[in-house]
């Protein structure tokens, strides 16, 4: 049996956090992301554009670039365990994906005071950045996480 959430350590509920959306998260199983780390207020995703994944102009579709940062702001603004949605999001597309680039997508925890958190999105191929999204979440329950871990540990690669 697991300890009590109070007496797990902010990346031990973090970690659980994501155990636990992970297993549910449909879309971004399905588009074949991947958690390549999490923390208190962060994530890393990654996923690999498809040639199905393309728009007219043979470059990847914003949709899909824009739902891989989401799902990164997602993971960093549940990592406390507490159940929050995005309230606002926007994207800059700053330079083309293309199929076959794995982007990888960084979120990090810009402010988190009371109910309303900004989190700062940046996507990247190669290390080149190819698009920012801005994410403001608010928190609208209590904890979704069990006291007892029973969420697969392997979509938690870190």
């Amino acid at each position: 049996m697991s300890a009590p959430l109070a007496a797990l350590s902010p990346e031990e509920i973090a970690c659980r956090a994501a155990q636990v959306m992970w297993a549910s998260d449909k879309a971004s199983q399905a588009l074949g992301m991947e958690i390549v780390s999490i923390g208190p207020g962060e994530a890393v995703l990654a996923m690999s554009i498809s040639p199905e994944m393309t728009n007219g102009h043979g470059t990847a579709h914003g949709g899909f670039i824009f739902a891989l940062a989401d799902s990164a702001f997602a993971f960093a603004c549940n990592s406390y365990g507490e159940t929050t949605v995005a309230a606002h999001c926007s994207i800059s597309y700053i330079a083309p994906g293309k199929a076959g680039n794995r982007l990888v997508a960084a979120a990090r925890e810009v402010s988190r005071s009371g109910r309303s958190g900004i989190y700062d999105v940046r996507v990247t191929s190669d290390g080149k950045t190819i698009a920012e999204f801005r994410g403001h979440s608010r928190t609208i329950g209590g904890s979704f996480i069990e006291p007892a871990a029973n969420a697969p540990q392997s979509a938690i690669r870190s």
